[in-house]
């Protein structure tokens, strides 16, 4: 398996090793020296890091100067475009039977005219 984005889940077969602080994805411009990336990253552990000794990165998504930095080949968790295109989807049709974004649709004029009668 080789290296990619930890963003878009480019091919980074290319770029040289080790990556430099700077280096970014050419597919999607993604900074590659960042937390996610790396080996150790661990979502569901306190500082999100299982290396004790490095110190808290606060956004795990920026290029970072960690000296513990490891690239992970499986750092792509894929789905981005389909999940948000699966979402889309779904709040689509659960705000189907309403127009104007959220407001209630107009009562008909028949029933207005009935209303105000004079």
């Amino acid at each position: 398996m080789s290296l990619v984005c930890w963003k878009c889940g480019a091919s980074l077969a290319g770029m040289p090793l080790p990556l430099g602080r700077r280096e970014v994805c050419p597919s999607c411009r993604a900074e590659l020296h960042v937390c996610k990336a790396c080996r150790h990253h661990d979502a569901h552990r306190a500082g999100q890091c299982r290396e004790l000794a490095a110190e808290r990165v606060a956004d795990k998504t920026r290029a970072n100067d960690c000296g513990w930095f490891v690239p992970r080949l499986e750092a792509y968790r894929g789905g981005g475009a389909a999940m948000a295109q699966a979402s889309r989807g779904a709040l689509d049709a659960l705000f189907a039977g309403q127009a104007g974004g959220g407001e209630a649709a107009p009562a008909p004029a028949a029933s207005l005219d009935d209303l105000f009668k004079k």
